[in-house]
């Protein structure tokens, strides 16, 4: 049989579409990245905001279209928030929910008999593979869908997350990325005190992975105890600290656990301990009661913080949620106003940290071939403080980890020279 696997939204649902491409392969059944050619589709969806779940159903709609003798099943986030809608959608064979998303891979079509899973050989091969450790979340912000559509906090056990990336790094991957709703709580349900720590020393200690990169961590789950960690040069120099408002007050109604000077505090600790790290942040606008007063607070507090991006998005109300029930809902056309201008501080953050790193010498994990000129290759690749390079280069670098040296920064990328 063959697959398609489509996957909206967040770097866990990614995790989670890797995971299942290679059990597919496990299987015998073969994947592929034109829907036309498959008899069976899997699309991983969001529900984060109205316009991902809309994006989700559109995306499902568009496959019918293109695919229409394959099979469609539909799990994910907006799967389990929504199945009904989906289930209405053509071609639709089924809707699975986050918890049984395991089931997927149970295909009625049999497998060709004997065959070999070639997982070298998968579309859309990554250099960076990422690693589910954790799902679900036990801290219910008042904006946010996740714990009704992902449920409690619930950790992978340890030794089979090694086993995974022993398999991932056998397998020539060169970056494991670890993934998780809410990461930072990784292990509590476990008993682990310091589940994190635990995890990234048992990965460092016992796989020869050579790059460790850490997703999305919500700035209460960091401790000191994690300092020392950024000795092992194998752990990317790059964290996403979810912040969503530089405005204490807006933060408590949000019922967010971290405060804008708690945020700051652990922003320059961590900065003083690993130099260069390059920090990037969530920032919602138009939360309900953020007026012009609240909104300059948070964009006047981002502005002295030394971050290197911004993702920003527009508070979207979600069904079951308390912040949906507020009074002072703000009108979408100042969202648009106030997005629009946290988007150009973004950029302003993102030029500054780059002048900061311009000039250095940092490893770069080549990804991709962009084309070819006379004088070689065109290579891609990022960092380990995730910054997107390029260089041209005599022989193709991809899959490989190379030191190189940061030229000039343009449109969101460095021109760099690779030292071999």
């Amino acid at each position: 049989m063959k697959v398609h696997l489509r996957s909206l939204g967040c770097r866990l649902n990614q995790a989670e579409m890797d995971a299942l491409g290679r059990n597919f392969l496990q299987r015998g059944h073969e994947l592929t990245g034109d829907p036309k050619h498959a008899g069976e589709i899997v699309v991983n969806t969001c529900s984060v905001t109205r316009e991902a779940g809309a994006d989700s159903r559109a995306l499902v709609r568009e496959l019918g279209r293109r695919a229409p003798t394959a099979r469609i099943t539909v799990t994910g986030c907006h799967a389990q928030l929504a199945p009904q809608e989906l289930q209405s959608l053509p071609n639709v064979r089924r809707v699975v929910g986050n918890m049984e998303k395991e089931s997927i891979v149970d295909l009625p079509d049999a497998a060709t008999p004997g065959a070999a899973a070639k997982l070298t050989e998968r579309p859309g091969m990554r250099t960076r593979a990422f690693v589910k450790v954790q799902d679900g979340c036990d801290h219910a912000c008042t904006f946010c869908v996740t714990t009704l559509a992902r449920g409690p906090g619930r950790s992978r056990p340890l030794a089979e997350v090694l086993a995974e990336i022993r398999q991932l790094h056998a397998l020539d991957y060169r970056e494991a990325v670890l993934s998780g709703v809410q990461l930072g709580s990784y292990g509590r349900d476990l008993g682990m005190k310091q589940g994190l720590a635990q995890l990234l020393r048992a990965i460092l200690s016992e796989t020869d992975i050579p790059r460790l990169r850490l997703s999305s961590l919500e700035p209460w789950d960091l401790s000191s105890d994690l300092f020392d960690l950024w000795q092992d040069s194998r752990l990317c120099r790059h964290l996403h600290l979810p912040l969503q408002s530089g405005c204490a007050a807006t933060l408590r109604r949000m019922r967010r656990r971290c405060s804008p000077k708690e945020f700051s505090t652990l922003l320059r600790d961590f900065r003083a301990r690993v130099p260069h790290l390059r920090v990037t942040t969530d920032v919602m606008v138009g939360f309900p009661g953020e007026d012009k007063h609240e909104y300059e607070i948070s964009r006047d507090f981002i502005a002295r913080q030394v971050l290197a991006g911004l993702h920003v998005f527009r508070f979207s109300p979600r069904p079951g949620t308390p912040a949906t029930r507020m009074r002072r809902q703000v009108p979408e056309s100042t969202k648009r106003e106030r997005s629009a201008g946290l988007r150009r501080l973004g950029e302003s953050l993102a030029r500054d940290y780059a002048r900061e790193i311009e000039g250095q010498t940092q490893e770069v994990l080549w990804e991709q071939i962009a084309g070819a000129t006379p004088e070689g290759f065109v290579n891609v690749g990022y960092t380990d403080t995730w910054m997107r390079v390029r260089a041209i280069h005599p022989r193709p670098l991809s899959n490989e980890i190379t030191s190189a040296r940061l030229g000039r920064y343009h449109d969101g990328e460095f021109q760099a020279t690779p030292i071999l």
